[in-house]
């Protein structure tokens, strides 16, 4: 019995000495991988689903490493509009409004105006449409090129009456300079003639004093 005790002693001790050296050898090595990363920012959707809406959608995103910003716009198609409601007009019989929306942009009015076929001014249409735009420039549609060359060529017409009148006053003034000097000139003359027939009779009343 005494055997067998001292049998279970000496694996115990022999147990505990390996498990001793085992833990003071050993060595336990470990990484730890730590993501920092910010979520990204993502565009959000912008849908425009009604076809009468006359309207594009726009999104975008920009992320750095620390923050992100997202969005989205709609932005207005006004040619679109001036083309739905000029339709829509067309549609309900307006043929004139209709024509009238159209002319609201400068290429439009232009090329009407080029084709003799005037956009309509105030109800009126045809050469009384022509006379009413004429009148009234600062209705036109601005970007106008027909207005912009009649302004340009009405501008250099003004110019070259104004050079003209200009020239026409330099020669009258010239003339006139010219016709005074002329007349003072012959108001010399008379003088110095008069002057010389005063002597003359001065002189030959002395001399016929002299005589006597």
């Amino acid at each position: 019995m005494k055997q067998i005790l001292m049998i279970l002693a000496m694996f115990t001790a022999v147990a505990i000495f390996t498990d001793s050296r085992a833990a003071d050898t050993n060595t336990v090595s470990s990484t730890v991988v730590t993501n920092n990363t910010p979520p990204t920012a993502n565009s959000p959707s912008v849908v425009v689903n009604n076809s009468d809406i006359c309207k594009s959608a726009y999104s975008g995103a920009v992320q750095t490493q620390v923050l992100g910003i997202s969005t989205g716009v709609t932005v207005r198609d006004l040619n679109c509009e001036m083309i739905k409601l000029s339709r829509s007009l067309y549609g309900m019989g307006m043929k004139v409004a209709a024509v009238s929306t159209l002319c609201a942009d400068h290429r439009i009015f232009d090329a009407m105006w080029m084709s003799a076929t005037y956009c309509p001014f105030m109800g009126a249409i045809g050469e009384d449409a022509k006379s009413g735009w004429e009148s009234n420039r600062h209705l036109v549609p601005a970007g106008s090129k027909v207005f912009l060359s009649k302004a340009e060529a009405e501008k250099k017409q003004e110019e070259f009456t104004k050079e003209v009148l200009r020239i026409e006053k330099e020669e009258q003034k010239k003339i006139e300079e010219e016709k005074q000097a002329l007349i003072n000139e012959l108001n010399q003359g008379v003088h110095k003639e008069r002057n010389d027939q005063i002597k003359g009779i001065t002189l030959g009343g002395l001399a016929l004093l002299l005589l006597l």
